[in-house]
């Protein structure tokens, strides 16, 4: 069993940077693989990045590449997802979420546990 509790979220300009963190409960969480997706209003929840048991593989969406970085730190139980370079395509409510094991899914069926979500809004 894991909990996540998402933060970081806010209201930043375009062109701008915000932080996610996502911190989660449970004594192993470095062998949970751990995902961010976003779901803006009126469209289904998307994946966008994802990370490795040791953060040595990292993915993300195409909508991302080279603006979003995921990491982790396994001994403060957190992952992060750094946003650069906002859009205002960009704004939706962002989940994280764990998945037990090996496989580092992109699709939200093949995750068991989420966070509550943290809201980001892009304004022009």
């Amino acid at each position: 069993q894991v909990q996540l509790v998402e933060s970081g979220g806010g209201l930043v300009q375009a062109g701008g940077s915000l932080r996610l963190s996502c911190a989660a409960s449970g004594r192993t969480f470095s062998r949970y693989v751990m995902g961010w997706f976003r779901q803006a209003p009126g469209k289904e929840r998307d994946f966008v990045s994802a990370i490795s048991w040791s953060g040595g593989g990292t993915y993300y969406a195409d909508s991302v590449k080279g603006r979003f970085t995921i990491s982790r730190d396994n001994a403060k139980n957190t992952v992060y997802l750094q946003m650069n370079s906002l859009k205002r395509e960009d704004t939706a409510v962002y989940y994280c979420a764990a998945n037990f094991g090996v496989v580092v899914p992109r699709r939200e069926h093949e995750y068991g546990y989420w966070g509550q979500g943290t809201q980001v809004t892009v304004s022009s």
